[in-house]
């Protein structure tokens, strides 16, 4: 009972820390530590904005769509305003989003996932049933319908894209939860006559929080795309906040005359949005016992 014991405790730390750093120089590890530089990247260039922006974001520097060239390594777009200028400001934008939205899907996801799964019964058909409700909407349908209701801003757009979010956590934490509540060592800590909400946060906790890693990086990839989606839309940010969806939506309909003013924010969604990507799947790689075992398998067969 005791090996029981310090199973649940030691897990989180023991078994998936350590399992990441031996699997680090795998390819999956490769993949995370690439979408980890990209992504600091990003974020130094977002704290550094001021200091290495050329130009101001909102300004009329030059005539309307130069060319990249000279003193506009990006060009300029219909407005005249520096493109480099306005995608090193608008860095700023889905960052926010990814903090704000993931931090309140997951602030709402898990604890509901954990009680869902660790009560079972009627209370956890009831909370499935609407998670599954809202789960049955497309995201971006379902984004572009809340946003439309509650108004652009920062904490408008990233509620409206918590809210697609919050069945993904609830229901794979859920779904570990049922799973691992069989476990002897947490059935010994209920017989034990343990307090609930000891044996969840002490026990289950530990046990099902290597789904969260991934899960936050795939949404966070998805929550990029969502909000430039929105702003492409015009349910994004108000017009003087640098964005890079909302400088697709002003120029893509002069493509053919300044296609720079288009491709390089729409470039640096693919950058960011594929960087978090490599963290999501390469930590499911890495994470996940039983893409580990099928790896062993494979290998000790070869």
């Amino acid at each position: 009972m005791a090996d029981w014991f310090a199973r649940g405790r030691t897990s989180l730390v023991g078994r998936l820390f350590g399992t990441f750093l031996r699997q680090s120089r795998s390819i999956a590890g490769v993949l995370v530590w690439i979408g980890i530089a990209v992504v600091l990247a990003i974020i130094v260039m977002a704290l550094l904005a001021p200091f290495l922006a050329p130009f101001d974001p909102n300004t009329k520097v030059a005539d309307p769509e130069l060319p990249p060239g000279g003193p506009f390594v990006m060009g300029t777009d219909r407005g005249g305003q520096d493109v480099l200028s306005r995608i090193i400001w608008g860095s700023r934008v889905p960052l926010a989003i990814i903090a704000v939205a993931t931090t309140i899907s997951l602030a709402l996801g898990l604890p509901l996932g954990l009680l869902s799964g660790f009560a079972g019964g009627r209370l956890d058909r009831a909370i499935l049933l609407v998670m599954d409700s809202i789960y049955a909407f497309p995201g971006l349908l379902l984004a572009i319908a809340i946003a439309a209701v509650i108004g652009r801003g920062i904490l408008n757009v990233s509620f409206a894209i918590a809210v697609v979010y919050i069945p993904t956590y609830f229901r794979v934490i859920r779904n570990h939860v049922a799973s691992v509540k069989e476990e002897p060592f947490v059935e010994a800590a209920i017989a034990l006559g343990l307090p609930r909400r000891r044996v969840i946060g002490r026990y289950i906790l530990p046990n099902v929080a290597q789904s969260i890693p991934v899960i936050f990086s795939v949404n966070a990839a998805d929550a990029v795309l969502t909000e430039a989606g929105l702003a492409v839309l015009g349910l994004g940010l108000p017009p003087g906040i640098p964005d890079w969806g909302f400088d697709i939506s002003l120029n893509w309909q002069r493509f053919d005359a300044s296609w720079w003013a288009t491709f390089f924010p729409g470039l640096f969604i693919l950058i960011l949005t594929t960087a978090l990507t490599f963290v999501g799947e390469g930590l499911n790689d890495i994470l996940n016992p039983l893409l580990r075992r099928r790896e062993t398998k494979v290998g000790a067969e070869a």
